[in-house]
C-alpha cells in the first residue's frame, strides 16, 4: 500500500532531521557498498607475488624472501578487503553548530515523540 502525502512528508522531514543531526550516520545508511575492482584486483595481484616469494623462498632456503613473500601476501589481502578510503573521512569532520551536547539522544527522543503526539492531533481533527 502506497503512502499518503501527509506520511511522505514526515518521513522526509525524519529523514532531513536525522542529516541534521548525525550526518555521518545518515551517509552511512544511505551508501550503497560498491566493490572496487581494481582495489580488488591488485590485492589479488600482490597476494599471488607475495605467494610465489613465499615458496620461492622456501624452496631455495631464503628466510628473507619467504618473509617477504608472506608480508606481501598479508599487505594483498588487506588491500583486497579494506574499504575505500574517503567513506570515513567525508563525515567525520562535520559538526553541528551548538556545541556538544546538542544531539543528546534525549533531546532527539522528545522531539520525536512530540511530532508523533502532533500527528495524531492530526489526524484525530
Amino acid at each position: 500500500m502506497p503512502l499518503s502525502e501527509y506520511e511522505q512528508r514526515m518521513l522526509q522531514q525524519m529523514e532531513q532531521q536525522l542529516r541534521s543531526d548525525d550526518p555521518k550516520l545518515a551517509d552511512t545508511l544511505a551508501e550503497r557498498p560498491r566493490t572496487d575492482v581494481r582495489r580488488l584486483s591488485l590485492g589479488a595481484l600482490l597476494f599471488l607475488l607475495g605467494l610465489a616469494g613465499l615458496v620461492g623462498g622456501v624452496a631455495t632456503g631464503w628466510v628473507w624472501l619467504g618473509v617477504l613473500g608472506f608480508v606481501v601476501m598479508l599487505g594483498g589481502v588487506l588491500l583486497a578487503i579494506s574499504g575505500p578510503r574517503g567513506s570515513s573521512r567525508r563525515a567525520g569532520g562535520v559538526r553541528r553548530p551548538g556545541g556538544p551536547g546538542t544531539t543528546s539522544r534525549g533531546s532527539f527522543m522528545q522531539r520525536q515523540e512530540d511530532r508523533w503526539d502532533r500527528r495524531n492531533e492530526d489526524r484525530g481533527r
